[in-house]
């Protein structure tokens, strides 16, 4: 009998870790075991406490920004197949928005100069289902370094990080878009 309970628990314990790497790869693509777009992510600890961006990473493969992918004057996903999740313990002030702590789609607004970052509340969503009504709110983003090579896999990174400050860039070809982000106290 006290078998049969042990190895029920290591069929169960096996069976949910199991499903939780399924889970997180399937958010890219729950098909392919070698996704076109991987699963990625980007962290930054600002005072004291994790913040992190959960993404699919596209890669050119020859298409043009603001033409085949990610098209200019359209909200974009900000990434690939399911939607991009911002994870945040703590209060956060992204660019003039204030962001409460929480768990966020992050789109985008591509231009050809300068980018809008948008901050949505609906979560668990397929990347291309957005609902405008449930925006926090939008953010210019700043133009940084054009990339010395172009980037072929899109990446979302935490740059210049010091203290409670950073710098949220969205790296592809040849773009550089950022936002400064501070955590704030509760």
């Amino acid at each position: 009998m006290l078998r049969k309970r042990f190895c029920c628990r290591i069929f169960l314990l096996a069976a949910a870790v199991l499903f939780s790497l399924t889970y997180v790869h399937a958010q890219c693509d729950p098909h392919n075991p070698n996704p076109p777009s991987p699963p990625a992510q980007a962290s930054v600890t600002l005072g004291g406490k994790d913040v992190t961006i959960y993404y699919c990473a596209p890669s050119l493969k020859g298409r043009k920004i603001g033409v085949d992918l990610a098209p200019y004057g359209k909200v974009w996903r900000t990434g690939a197949n399911s939607a991009t999740t911002l994870k945040t313990p703590s209060g956060l002030r992204i660019g003039d928005l204030a962001v409460p702590a929480g768990t966020y789609t992050i789109y985008s607004l591509p231009e050809e100069h300068g980018w809008t970052l948008i901050v949505n509340k609906q979560t668990g969503q397929w990347g291309t289902v957005y609902n405008q009504d449930q925006d926090l709110g939008r953010v210019k983003m700043l133009e940084g370094v054009i990339p010395s090579a172009p980037v072929e896999t899109f990446k979302i990174a935490f740059e210049h990080t010091a203290g409670n400050k950073t710098e949220l860039h969205l790296l592809w070809g040849t773009t550089n878009v950022f936002v400064p982000v501070v955590a704030v106290s509760p």
